[in-house]
């Protein structure tokens, strides 16, 4: 055993453009890991123990059987947990690594303390990335590369959910401010499903999957607001994704407008070109309200609304974070005056503010 003790510290993320066309294969989605985290403490422990805060499960035992953990509860919120907890002691044990008893308790604070209420900042996939990290650290002689611990919690995110673009496992894994397109799914679920080890997976080549460090212009002030009503992700992507099958053309449309809009957000970051990136936003939001219309749900909420109108009002841009249909918005605003004035005008409208900002890294050990 390498550690006796170690605590492993994961940033949680936002969306910030190109959501739903990023389940298609090379399209590009823009995430950030922000500064709000999830704990993962691991330490050596006559009995294997798992503690997770939120959930009040506490010194649940578990045990590693027949290349599974089973974990001693029939509460199905430890379920993605198990998983990841899965996957790392199968490459472990691919790479002959033998496991020790440990107790593992994970804190998260990417919800708000008071309600209880989720912001949407990807608790679970920051949590897959937090809980194989500290299983790998604690039994190798050095830290796994973002990369690995990447690709694992990918998988047991894949094994776990079904779907989903894994974009809030790389913002978690990478930190920063990534422009990412998906593994797919369905691509990554066949893999394992006819591989005969972990290693292949890992060890073979992603042929959809693209994760580059972008940055925002340091003119550039984000602001980030919170509605107060949490959305519920999966069914609005299924939502969404129904439109291929009945209005096909409809979909396409809003493909091409969010490549678009993704494209000019990105040129506009690389050439700290203020307006093309503005505008960008812009087309970004009128994209996946439209999409959202076609769908007959609201991804934009009332108050999402308003947060976006007051922004584009005080000369900057905004839109939804992520999926939509309540949680966050992103606002992006061109000077400071413009940003504060923004979360003053937020705040009579009931939208609270959140003292979020881009962390520049991915999970570390504390």
């Amino acid at each position: 055993m390498s550690n006796s003790s170690i605590t492993i510290q994961v940033p949680g993320k936002l969306m910030i453009a190109g959501e739903f066309a990023v389940l298609e294969p090379y399209h590009k989605l823009i995430a950030m890991a922000v500064n709000r985290f999830v704990y993962v403490d691991i330490h050596a422990n006559k009995t294997n123990q798992l503690t997770l805060e939120k959930f009040n499960l506490r010194n649940l035992n578990w045990n590693f059987v027949d290349k599974q953990v089973i974990i001693d509860s029939t509460d199905t919120r430890v379920n993605f947990v198990q998983e990841a907890m899965t996957i790392a002691f199968g490459y472990l044990s691919e790479k002959n690594i033998s496991i020790d008893n440990f107790s593992l308790q994970v804190k998260s604070e990417l919800d708000d303390k008071v309600s209880g209420k989720k912001f949407g900042l990807g608790s679970s996939a920051a949590v897959a990335v937090g809980v194989i990290t500290a299983i790998l650290q604690y039994h190798l002689p050095k830290a796994p590369s973002p990369l690995l611990v990447f690709k694992l919690a990918a998988i047991s995110h894949v094994a776990a959910q079904g779907n989903g673009s894994g974009a809030d496992v790389a913002a978690s894994a990478f930190g920063g401010i990534i422009q990412y397109s998906s593994f797919q799914a369905n691509w990554l679920r066949n893999r394992y499903n006819e591989s005969n080890t972990l290693l292949e997976v890992i060890e073979m080549d992603w042929p959809y999957l693209s994760i580059e460090p972008v940055a925002l212009p340091a003119d550039i002030h984000l602001r980030v607001g919170w509605t107060g009503s949490p959305a519920s992700t999966g069914n609005l992507v299924n939502q969404i994704l129904q439109l291929k099958n009945t209005k096909r053309d409809k979909y396409e449309e809003f493909l091409h407008n969010s490549e678009e809009a993704v494209k000019n957000i990105l040129r506009g970051m690389l050439d700290n070109d203020l307006p093309l990136l503005l505008s960008g936003v812009k087309q970004n939001r009128t994209a996946l309200v439209a999409v959202g219309k076609e769908a007959e749900t609201d991804l934009e909420t009332t108050k999402i609304a308003k947060l976006c109108d007051l922004a584009e009002e005080l000369g900057g841009a905004a839109k939804q974070s992520g999926a939509g249909g309540g949680d966050c918005g992103i606002a992006m605003m061109p000077s400071i005056e413009s940003a504060e004035m923004l979360v003053h005008t937020w705040k009579d409208e009931g939208i609270t503010p959140l003292e979020l900002k881009s962390y520049p890294l991915g999970a570390i050990s504390l």
